[in-house]
């Protein structure tokens, strides 16, 4: 299983391909790990919960999750996770493209359930949970999904299709589906000043980054600048261009033979020995310890 969760934060990355735009990913962290910070990407998502007990963002809503529960997660929300108990965590992240279940021409199934998905009038509820039934179905559905991606069955690409489009289904009944298509304007003015500061430091994480600099894209004085962000994902600027910095160097220490020194200036540290200091305590491991762990773990 991969120990980081690099492949969520890294909003570039292609999940899937352009002909089967679908990707799982199994992540499993240790007690005491940050779970996923602040992010977002064009693919909607399930994410749900295997292990452990976590406080769910979603944009600008919180609410605790359970082991057994499941979020849904629009194109380009802001989602993170953070830990609500010393115990490890592990978790399914199932992401796709709305696109993916389009009709070659624009039919019943285009007009009735996925355009309102897609124009987020007909979505599925943000938080499923097991002791609601209908809730407990879709939650089934996604572990089929998830066990099918797995194995890489016979006919994946027609599995997941289907059974995505079976789950919307269950949105037909009424009173089931949420309309997510107006939000209010102060909490969508909150949500695009956030995008704008990590869309910068995504694209500048090697360089030095001043929290002047994020302050004036929004514009704010550096002191309201710093309550804001922190208020949005729990951690100062600085400890989120950190966090940030660091999976992007996991990601080199567990693809490539680099020195780690090369590997911390790279990715914007110019001290070698902060960087050992942030990447502990970040992955409760030394960038030595982590990458021998995770060449055993792509061996084995």
């Amino acid at each position: 299983m991969d120990r980081t969760t690099q492949h969520l934060l890294k909003e570039n990355r292609v999940h899937g391909d352009v002909m089967f735009p679908v990707a799982a990913y199994w992540i499993e962290l240790p007690a005491g790990t940050h779970v996923l910070d602040t992010h977002w990407h064009e693919e909607a998502e399930f994410f749900m919960l295997l292990e452990g007990e976590v406080q769910f963002q979603v944009d600008t809503d919180y609410f605790p999750l359970r082991a057994g529960e499941a979020v849904f997660i629009e194109s380009g929300d802001i989602h993170a996770a953070f830990s609500l108990k010393e115990t490890p965590c592990k978790f399914c992240a199932f992401v796709f493209h709305p696109d993916f279940l389009a009709s070659a021409q624009y039919d019943a199934i285009q007009q009735h359930a996925v355009q309102p998905l897609l124009e987020k009038r007909q979505s599925f509820p943000r938080h499923l949970t097991p002791s609601i039934p209908w809730h407990k179905e879709l939650l089934e559905h996604l572990e089929r999904i998830m066990e099918a991606y797995a194995v890489t069955m016979p006919g994946l690409e027609a599995f997941m299709k289907g059974s995505l489009l079976i789950m919307l289904s269950r949105l037909a009944v009424e009173g089931r589906a949420e309309n997510r298509s107006q939000s209010d304007s102060a909490d969508t003015t909150k949500i695009s000043r956030l995008k704008k500061v990590i869309l910068y430091i995504q694209d500048n994480y090697q360089e030095p980054i001043r929290t002047r600099n994020l302050s004036e894209l929004i514009p704010m004085s550096e002191g309201q600048f710093c309550r804001f962000f922190k208020a949005m994902t729990r951690k100062t600027p600085v400890d989120y261009i950190n966090s940030y910095r660091i999976r992007q160097a996991a990601d080199l220490l567990r693809s490539s033979e680099r020195k780690i020194s090369d590997i911390a200036l790279e990715v914007g540290f110019d001290n070698v020995s902060y960087f050992i200091k942030v990447f502990r305590k970040e992955m409760k491991n030394t960038p030595s310890e982590f990458r021998k762990h995770s060449g055993q773990a792509a061996g084995g």
